[in-house]
């Protein structure tokens, strides 16, 4: 797997999923001998099952520790530390860990109990758990989801779980952005694991998932996060943390010349889109036809944009999405499948920052 590539899953069955999207990535290759240490970094912020849209999925968990096992890995270890205020055991129970890491007998560590070093990152000093610090292969498994104060989060803020909780609460003080891009200069990102099975619409606790039931796979975690930017409809240079780390050499920001690899087409899923409050408000303004999850959950974001810009009213015709809409004719839709109505945004999905853009010009009125 190259640094500029994107891998792309659809479907519901996660953990077998994760294990295709890792072959994918010939992950084998990437870490190299077996005696590796390696580690595994979810998200688990808070004491909340991932169906929240706060926490990584245990599926995914699951299926990695399986395919490193099949591959003759051993040294694994899963680390976490919640972000303070919550016990990092109650998020590890919480999120089902417990019976995972039971059945292939890998270990937790809960960073919230280890020591620390001081590191000069970038100009920054800057402190780091020793029990990351120690590993050879860190494998970052962020949700892809919004963030109150820095817009989005995933791979690159995934990394604060790897420093002490008197850091944590020092990044706030420095406003998140800066330090943030300065730690990725120290913190390991070998292979990133995106869960954006269901992640929160806004808020990194979780509490209004949209339903994308799509998992990815990154080298860069700044494309990466550039690209997460992008699917829920902002730019990245929206996002200080992530231009910053790209000019402190983290990785690149060019999604325009990403390859992105897909194992699989959008699937339609069997079983209805579940919604929350806000995301059943703005739902209202769509009209779903066998709407594939990734492409209906990029239309919520782009909607959410839209409503930020006070675009939204009540009596705006909704706009039609899904493969029911193949070979109909109408007046605005998303996606591939609405390529004969008389306005029509192409790609399967296309991504939410295309559509705001597309909806802006040709729906709003």
């Amino acid at each position: 797997m190259e640094k500029n590539e994107i891998l792309m899953i659809h479907g519901t069955n996660y953990k077998a999923m994760t294990k295709q999207i890792l072959e994918a990535a010939n992950l084998e290759a990437l870490i190299g001998t077996k005696d590796k240490k390696i580690g595994l970094k979810p998200n688990l912020v808070v004491a909340k099952p991932a169906s929240s849209g706060a926490t990584t999925h245990p599926e995914l968990l699951a299926g990695t520790i399986e395919y490193l096992q099949d591959h003759g890995f051993k040294n694994i270890t899963v680390m976490e530390g919640s972000w303070v205020g919550e016990n990092t055991d109650r998020a590890f129970d919480a999120c089902g860990y417990g019976a995972v890491l039971r059945k292939y007998n890998v270990p937790f560590f809960d960073l919230k109990q280890d020591s620390y070093k001081e590191y000069d990152g970038a100009g920054m000093k800057l402190k780091v758990c020793d029990a990351p610090a120690s590993l050879d292969f860190m494998i970052n498994m962020p949700v892809l989801k919004g963030h109150c104060q820095t817009t989005i989060t995933c791979a690159l803020k995934n990394n604060k779980g790897v420093i002490p909780d008197s850091e944590k609460r020092r990044y706030h003080t420095m406003g998140l952005h800066k330090p943030i891009a300065h730690l990725n200069t120290i913190a390991r990102n070998d292979f990133i694991l995106v869960d954006n099975i269901c992640g929160d619409l806004d808020f990194e606790e979780g509490g209004n998932p949209v339903v994308m039931n799509r998992i990815l796979g990154f080298r860069d975690p700044v494309l990466c996060d550039a690209f997460v930017c992008e699917a829920m409809g902002y730019r990245s240079d929206d996002v200080d943390y992530v231009v910053l780390a790209e000019k402190l050499g983290v990785g690149s920001r060019d999604t325009k010349n990403a390859v992105i690899t897909r194992i699989n087409d959008s699937v339609m899923e069997d079983k209805p889109f579940p919604m929350t409050g806000r995301v059943k408000r703005l739902a209202a303004f769509a009209e779903p036809k066998d709407a594939c999850s990734a492409c209906y959950g990029s239309l919520i974001y782009a909607l959410d944009r839209l409503s930020d810009k006070g675009m939204l009213h009540k009596g705006m015709k909704p706009i039609s999405i899904g493969q029911g809409y193949k070979g109909e004719k109408g007046a605005v839709g998303i996606g591939s499948c609405t390529r004969c109505f008389e306005k029509s945004l192409a790609g399967c999905p296309p991504k939410a920052v295309d559509m705001a853009a597309f909806l802006e010009e040709e729906w709003v009125k």
